[in-house]
């Protein structure tokens, strides 16, 4: 089975992550952007990335926009990671969703973070029928997490 993942480019990786995950440790949070830190599953050492939490019908959730990262690899591998803004920490627990429990938190996702990560939604938006989010459930997991962050 083939992995979905979409690379970041040179400036996403080199420039845009590191900006906005140091932005966010000083406390400055781009519309509600946290650092997600998880235990690798190989190595048990902490690793972080920028994420975008989305608060949704009173729950919270973390949604993989570039797919199968290696961040969704090993949050499915601990079921446990935190979230960081300046020196709050949130440890969480993780359920990853089934497909079909996706639609109405990716519609969500892209209403609130398209302008920055739309382009990895295969030109589907927030306004797309149903059956177009079906189509790209299956290359974006959503995990609800147990802590608002």
């Amino acid at each position: 089975m083939a992995v979905d993942y979409q690379r970041p480019g040179w400036f996403t990786k080199h420039v845009f992550n590191p900006i906005v995950a140091g932005l966010a440790r000083l406390g400055v949070s781009l519309v509600g952007s946290r650092v997600l830190e998880v235990r690798g599953r190989k190595s048990g050492e902490w690793r972080s990335t920028p994420v975008n939490p989305l608060e949704f019908e009173g729950d919270w959730y973390i949604v993989a926009p570039r797919g199968e990262t290696q961040w969704v690899r090993n949050l499915r591998a601990s079921g446990e990671g935190r979230l960081r803004k300046g020196r709050t920490t949130r440890p969480f627990t993780a359920t990853e969703l089934a497909d079909e429990q996706k639609l109405p938190l990716l519609r969500a996702y892209l209403k609130k973070w398209a302008w920055e990560v739309g382009a990895f939604f295969q030109g589907v938006g927030a306004d797309a029928p149903d059956e177009d989010l079906r189509r790209i459930a299956p290359s974006h997991p959503v995990f609800r997490i147990s802590r608002q962050p």
